[in-house]
């Protein structure tokens, strides 16, 4: 799974309000409210480096590098998260 690549799909309004980071799918020209996610720092690094070239072993490596983290929590951080957003059809590998 690590050397995998993963990129955001088109359909994904990305806001950043007093500090937070949003997600918001959009279906045609409506936002699915029931499905907005919101980002702490880890999740928001991940989701920026969702860029369809970084793998999952950089972003792990990016992550360990910026932020205090165990490796084993890192490791599970990031395949729930990918996986969230896979589920719910916002990311593409």
């Amino acid at each position: 799974m690590r050397e995998k690549v993963f990129a955001k799909n088109k359909d994904i309004v990305t806001r950043k309000i007093t500090g937070e980071i949003f997600i918001v799918p959009v279906r045609g020209k409506l936002a699915d409210m029931q499905r907005i996610f919101t980002l702490n720092p880890v999740a928001e690094y991940i989701w920026h480096s969702l860029d369809g070239r970084t793998s999952i072993e950089d972003i792990r490596k990016g992550i360990i590098s910026t932020y205090e983290v165990e490796e084993k929590q890192v490791d599970s951080d990031i395949m729930d998260f990918i996986t969230e957003l896979l589920e719910a059809d916002l990311i593409r590998e």
